[in-house]
């Protein structure tokens, strides 16, 4: 009971507080004080200078680890379309000869003429480490490594660009309809179900075996299968957010389908569409080195990261001519690494949430 009564007196006493306050009489001023008229008021007050993309790069540079990832990427990026024009004559399928020593099979030591000189003879530059003459090194069939391996970047590369747009044009296109118009529902689900059970890697081996093996084979058959997942992601989050208020509010304005897709839908994708372009990329490039690797991909008179890893792949038993697989590898795990870091920061980034300072 004491307890009660010490909360009554209380608020006994902040009601007498109140009435007291509310009992005085205030004079005119102090109710009223008109505030000055000013057109340029509001203006002023609602006025940001907020840029969703000046945001977004900002919050991109915070990150010291996808900066310096993003060097590393361009400056390959530069360098595989800049490394023709270097003063470095070598043509990557062209097969070289040296001029060496003859050696005498039994006794492993030159063989000399009547003037006691050495006997040369010209013979193919097979598996030269790397060194003055030969930058990488060549491989098994006297094929210069350094140009064979940049050759092989841009022409990987090229592959995972090329995945990746057609990933993300359909991909998108196919996703914001799956999710967005609800008559379409049933037919993308049957066929993301008819797609989604067949293994994309057994689609290419078919058409390499039907078609002409080449780049342009294994473009096409990546991009049979490879919009799937992306479609049935943004499937999802159009799901999610097609139905708040102001997608309702523009429906039944009149507002169109496209431009409510384009307006109201994909500026919230943003970032998801991002980070899955830059994890095409690579996962197209791998792709590519794997289907090679089994000797189903690209012909060995083009060079890929693919081909050079599988040549690799076969001495590397020898521990004189690893060096043939590693920097290959080397290549293709600075590539995957940087678009995956890159990807995931600049999704991040473009998050506003993350632009709050």
């Amino acid at each position: 009971m004491a307890l009660f009564r010490i909360k009554d007196s209380k608020t006994q006493s902040l009601s007498n507080s109140l009435e007291q306050q509310t009992r005085r009489q205030f004079s005119q001023e102090e109710l009223f004080q008109f505030a000055p008229y000013d057109p340029d008021a509001g203006e002023r007050g609602g006025y940001s200078d907020y840029s969703y993309w000046r945001s977004t790069l900002r919050a991109f540079r915070k990150n010291r680890v996808a900066m310096f990832f993003l060097c590393v990427i361009l400056a390959t990026l530069l360098f595989t379309f800049l490394e023709p024009l270097i003063p470095y004559d070598r043509e990557p399928n062209t097969i070289y000869y040296v001029e060496q020593a003859e050696i005498n099979l039994f006794t492993r030591k030159p063989v000399l003429d009547e003037n006691g000189n050495p006997v040369m003879k010209v013979s193919r530059a097979t598996d030269r480490a790397p060194g003055e003459e030969f930058w990488f090194g060549t491989n098994s069939i006297g094929q210069d490594l350094w140009s064979q391996i940049w050759a092989g970047t841009r022409n990987s590369l090229f592959i995972g660009f090329a995945v990746a747009c057609v990933d993300a044009l359909l991909g998108i296109l196919m996703g914001v309809l799956w999710g967005y118009v609800r008559k379409l529902d049933f037919f993308f689900t049957e066929l993301y179900n008819i797609f989604d059970n067949v293994p994309q890697t057994l689609i290419v081996i078919i058409l390499s075996y039907v078609l002409r093996p080449g780049m342009g084979t294994m473009i096409f058959a990546m991009c049979i299968t490879s919009w799937l997942a992306t479609a049935r992601f943004i499937r999802n989050q159009v799901v999610i957010i097609r139905d708040r208020d102001y997608n309702l509010a523009s429906r039944c304005l009149g507002t169109s389908t496209w431009r409510i897709i384009t307006k109201n839908l994909l500026p919230y994708l943003v970032s998801i569409i991002t980070m899955r372009m830059a994890l095409a990329i690579p996962a197209a490039i791998n792709n590519e080195v794997f289907i090679t690797y089994i000797s189903l991909g690209v012909p060995l008179e083009t060079p890929t990261l693919g081909n050079l890893v599988e040549a690799g792949r076969k001495v590397m038993g020898e521990a004189a001519l690893r060096y043939q697989l590693f920097i290959p590898v080397v290549i293709l795990a600075t590539i995957t690494i940087s678009f995956y870091i890159i990807g995931n920061a600049f999704a991040d980034a473009a998050d506003p949430k993350n632009h709050v300072n």
